[in-house]
Order: C-alpha cells, then structure tokens, then sequence
C-alpha cells in the first residue's frame, strides 16, 4: 500500500495541515492540466479547432447536455460548477495512471471533501430555492398514509448517507483498481521467465483503469445532477 502513502514533499516524517504533500503536488497539477485544456488550448477558438480545442468543445458539450437532461433547464445555470467538478476528477483520475504518479481521488480525504461540497451546495441551494418545501424531498406522496412516516424515515437516512456513498464509490474504485495492478506486477517479477503472463494481464487491466478512471468521473458528476435535480424540483 505504498502507493497510497501521503508523504511530505520537501522530506520530514510530519504531515500537519499546511503541510505540502505529494497531495498537494499532484493536485496542483491535475488543476494545471485543466487549465492548460480549458483556457490555454480553447482560446484560440478556431472555426477548425486543434485537439486540445476538440476535447475542450467535446467535455463542455457533454457535460451541458447531462446538466440539461438530468436536472433540466433550471440546472444549466450550475454548469461551471459541475463542469469543473468533472474536469477535476477526470484529470486527477488519468493522472494517477502515469507510473509512479500519486492517484489523490484514492484518498478519502480527497473525495469526501468533494462530496461534502456537493452536499451542503444542494442542501443549502434547496432550501433557498424552495423554503420549507424542500422538506416535500422526504415526504411520498404516492405512497399510502401509513406508510409515509416510515418512508420519510428512509428517505432521511438515504439522503445523509449520500456523501458518504458519493465518496466511498469514487475512492474505492481507484484504490481497488492500482492495488490490483500492483499485485500483478509483483508477480510479473516473481516468475521470471514466464513473466509475460502478468505483464498481459497488467495491461489489460491497465485499459481497464482507464476506462474505469473516465467512467467514475461520469458516476460522479451525474449523481452531483441527480442531487442537483432534488433541490430544484423537491415535489418530483
């Protein structure tokens, strides 16, 4: 699990909370590469757009439309929110790919944050938005009367456990998957000649982290709409 360690850049064995840590670094650079994407490679705007420019276009495209579809019109207006939300993840999902790279979305601390963040935005933004009718999210109508009590009990309990799914899930997944590939590579150096039955596997698996990386990049920015959805429209 050594790759999961949080290590002081600048040496030390002490980790406070200003301290700088590998964390911190590639943070730091998951941000840049948004950057360099986002605003660097988009602001040529081109009427034929270069590869950074497409990927730019392709990101903003896909992300509008799911804002658009999950939550409606109403949650087009979150857009740079949940746009950054995902360019964030997805980078620092790739980036923990490069070998000898540190993956921050495996650490709790890194997607509770994250989640928490979405949590107390949507809460906050139901109740201004709705007032005391937020409060119908807990309430199912459709269900019989007695049941309604126990129902809003569930739905209660489900909506705080949200954060806690909401980050779990992502940093689950990222750990699994490089703890996998490293127990893989072990083998590759352990059975000598016949090393190249791990080696195939790691490589498999490494286009399956891949697409895992991108895939809970989208798991998480639509929950964020989902979540997005119950504030703007309690009473569905």
């Amino acid at each position: 699990m050594d790759q999961f360690r949080v290590e002081p850049l600048f040496g030390g064995d002490y980790v406070g909370m200003f301290t700088i840590t590998n964390v911190t670094l590639w943070m730091a650079l998951t941000v840049l590469a948004v950057t360099l994407i986002m605003v660097v490679g988009a602001r040529g705007r081109a009427l034929v757009p270069t590869r950074s420019q497409s990927v730019a276009e392709v990101a903003y495209s896909f992300i509008y439309r799911m804002i658009e579809d999950v939550a409606g019109r109403d949650g087009v207006r979150f857009f740079p929110y949940i746009m950054t939300l995902f360019m964030f993840v997805l980078f620092a999902n790739l980036l923990g790919l490069i070998p000898w790279a540190f993956t921050t979305t495996s650490h709790i601390a890194v997607t509770a944050v994250l989640a928490l963040a979405v949590f107390i935005t949507v809460t906050v933004l139901g109740f201004v938005l709705n007032g005391a009718a937020f409060l119908r999210l807990f309430w199912v109508d459709s269900a019989p009367l007695a049941l309604r009590p126990i129902l809003a009990l569930i739905e209660l309990i489900s909506y705080f456990v949200r954060p806690v799914s909401h980050s779990i899930r992502l940093a689950g997944a990222m750990m699994a998957g490089h703890a996998v590939a490293k127990v893989f590579a072990g083998f590759a150096a352990a059975l000598g000649a016949a090393f190249f039955i791990p080696v195939l596997a790691v490589t498999a698996l490494y286009a399956l982290e891949l697409l895992v990386a991108v895939i809970q990049a989208y798991v998480f920015t639509i929950l964020t709409c989902v979540y997005l959805k119950d504030a703007l429209h309690p009473h569905h």
